[in-house]
This record gives C-alpha cells, sequence and structure tokens, in this order.
C-alpha cells in the first residue's frame, strides 16, 4: 500500500509528501488542509491501482498558448479563437503569469473575480466570460493530466443585473417607425416584424430573401465585425414575412439598385454607403436613439425590438413551438422562462371545455345524477 503524508509549511500552504516505487514525491497544494487530504488520498489511491501518472508542470502562461494553439486548430471559428486570445492575453495571462498550473486554487480565481470586479473597468457579464474561458483551460489541462481536477470548475461568476425587457406596444411601434429616418425605415420594419437579432440583420443578405415562400433564411450574423455562423444551430432558421414587409424590402432593393447599384443577390440587405456593413454604435446613436426621442419614447435598447416581436407573437395566441422556431431559441424552455410572463392567466372557460370534451356525448341530468 502506498505511502504518504501532509506536510504545513511556514509560508501557511500545504504540500503532500508520498512514494512511488520507493522514490519520494512532494507536491504543494495550497493554505486548505481539507484539500491537500484529498489530493494525497487521490494519489495514493492511484498509485495502489496502478493509474498513477506523473504530471508535468507546466506555466500557466506556456499552458494557454499551448490551449489556443490547440483551440485554433480545431473546431473553433475565427472570431471564437480571437475572443478567446483577447481575454487570456489581456487579462489570464497578466494576472496569473508564469504561475504553475498545478498551484492555482479554486481561492486564486475567486480572487481573480474579485480584484477584476473591484477595479471596475470591466462588466460582470465580461468577467463571467474570463471565468468560462478558465474552465476551458483547467478542463483541457485535466484531459492533458497536466492537472488531477478543474480548480474553476465550481468558481462562481459575478452576479449579472438583468435587464428589463422594455416592450413598446402596437401604437408605440407604429409611432417609432413614423420617425425614423426614411432611408432606415426598412431596417427597422425587418428588426419589429421579424425579431431578427441586430447582428443577423446587418448580415443579412438577399440571397437569403426568398420571394416565393416569403420568407428570410437566417444563416449569418456579424460577431466581432465578421460575419460567421449564428452562435447555435437553432439560430439558422427561417422567418415568415408580413406582407406588408414583403412589399417593403422589394422596393427598399429597386431603390437600392437605382442610387448605388447594392442590389445582387450576395448583397448586403442593409449596407452602408460603400455597401459594407453597416456600423452599430453609428446605428445605435445616430439613428435609433434620435427616433425614438422624437417620437416621444422610452430609451429602450435596440433588442428590445426583438423582444417585442416576440410579445406581439405570444398575445396573437400563436403556438409556442411557432415563436420558438421564429425566435431562434435554443429550446422552448428558452421561450417559456423569458416570455411566459406574457401569456393570459385569466379564468377563460377552460373548465367549461374540459367538461364538454368528457361528457360531451352524455346528457347532462346524467352528468348531474352520477353526482349525487
Amino acid at each position: 500500500m502506498a505511502r504518504g503524508s501532509i506536510v504545513k509549511r511556514p509560508s501557511g500552504n500545504y504540500a503532500i509528501v508520498y512514494y512511488v516505487n520507493g522514490v519520494q514525491k512532494w507536491k504543494s497544494i495550497g493554505p486548505i488542509k481539507k484539500e491537500a487530504e484529498k489530493a494525497l488520498r487521490e494519489i495514493m489511491g492511484s498509485v495502489d491501482d496502478g493509474t498513477y501518472r506523473e504530471m508535468k508542470s507546466i506555466s500557466f502562461s506556456k499552458f494557454c498558448d499551448k490551449w489556443l494553439e490547440h483551440k485554433r486548430a480545431t473546431e473553433i471559428k475565427p472570431t471564437t479563437y480571437d475572443f478567446y486570445s483577447d481575454i487570456v492575453r489581456l487579462h489570464l495571462k497578466a494576472y496569473f503569469k508564469d504561475r504553475p498550473i498545478h498551484q492555482i486554487r479554486p481561492e486564486n480565481i475567486d480572487n481573480y473575480v474579485a480584484f477584476k470586479t473591484k477595479e471596475g473597468k470591466l462588466s460582470a457579464r465580461t468577467i463571467g466570460y474570463h471565468v468560462t474561458c478558465l474552465r476551458m483551460i483547467f478542463k483541457q489541462a485535466v484531459i492533458w493530466e497536466r492537472i488531477s481536477r478543474n480548480p474553476a470548475k465550481h468558481v462562481k461568476k459575478p452576479r449579472c443585473e438583468k435587464f428589463e425587457m422594455q416592450i413598446l406596444t402596437p401604437e408605440e411601434t407604429r409611432t417609432f417607425l413614423e420617425h425614423v429616418d426614411k432611408s432606415y425605415y426598412p431596417f427597422f420594419l425587418t428588426a419589429v416584424m421579424t425579431g431578427m437579432r441586430l447582428g443577423e440583420l446587418l448580415a443579412l443578405r438577399w440571397s437569403d430573401v426568398n420571394w416565393f415562400s416569403n420568407q428570410i433564411h437566417v444563416q449569418r450574423a456579424v460577431s466581432l465585425g465578421e460575419v460567421a455562423e449564428p452562435k447555435s444551430k437553432n439560430s439558422i432558421r427561417k422567418v415568415d414575412m408580413a406582407p406588408v414587409l414583403v412589399e417593403t424590402l422589394q422596393k427598399h432593393k429597386k431603390q437600392l439598385k437605382v442610387t448605388s447599384l447594392f442590389s445582387d443577390e450576395d448583397d448586403l440587405v442593409f449596407p452602408n454607403e460603400n455597401g459594407g456593413l453597416l456600423d452599430r454604435p453609428n446605428l445605435y446613436a445616430r439613428q435609433f436613439i434620435p427616433a425614438l426621442k422624437k417620437a416621444g419614447l422610452p430609451l429602450i435598447r435596440l433588442h428590445d425590438l426583438r423582444h417585442t416581436y416576440i410579445s406581439f407573437l405570444v398575445h396573437q395566441g400563436e403556438n409556442l413551438k411557432y415563436i420558438q422556431s421564429q425566435a431562434g431559441h435554443a429550446s422552448i424552455t428558452t421561450t417559456l422562462d423569458r416570455y411566459s410572463h406574457l401569456l393570459p392567466d385569466t379564468y377563460n372557460g377552460a373548465g367549461e371545455r374540459l367538461q364538454e370534451t368528457i361528457f360531451k356525448s352524455q346528457k347532462k341530468e346524467n352528468v348531474e345524477a352520477n353526482l349525487c
């Protein structure tokens, strides 16, 4: 049976001492004795059953380089790689530096989250992305047998303030559309009548518009300034167009062809003056907000136009599965979680209809007799 013990060092940290084939091994664990005890049990168990593997030490920074290289060569999109790379380069490596990866504990990651939160330069949501990235890095380290367990697995992300969705009424929606710049009317009408995400609208091409089925095939989106596939397979969908939207987009296409020749099938439906992608900040600050102010409406987020669209479908009594498919939600649970409060919850005669379903072939007096 394997032998081992726990040693407390002058620094206050614990280390474990164990033997493999008669050779003494040391491993630093951290300031928590229970973690040292758990690590010792795991190692001694692996020595006894013959599954012990010597884990090669590597610094956090060097491992991150290997992880990013692996990510670049595997399944992720270039934009996703750039996203991870910026988090690692600008934040994680700057904090953890050349610390051996096996010495990083949950406490260290909690301290990182606290440091970034106190620093106040990043939102809670962004710091949450950092935690997700750390979980992925350490998960790969476990797979590659650099560490025995993932120290970021149970670290909590900072609490994000939930934005309360603001929904326009049909009257407010009409007022808003009446006050948008004429050249941007097709864009905002499409946003209101399809619920497409901003990135999906910006990446929309004429080849995605089917005039025969009156549908828009959503199959790409702008992410980090580049056009790529949408964030999930459920985001790839076909969205129905109302007749007024069909007519508006057909006129818009003709107008583009007359004014700037940007109306071939591969061209963007909503291009800038050079035929390229519209700029998000300019669209928001120079078109969306001024239109809301002119209309005398509250300053909502552009994403709230999507919520407004979905709310209209709910109030129309559309099937929830249909709403999920039109919105591109990953599951119907997402649709219910976000919009169930819009569903009618008042008594609407369901009890009478249930009675009619069960007893419709039985005379009323017989039903009442059964109750006696």
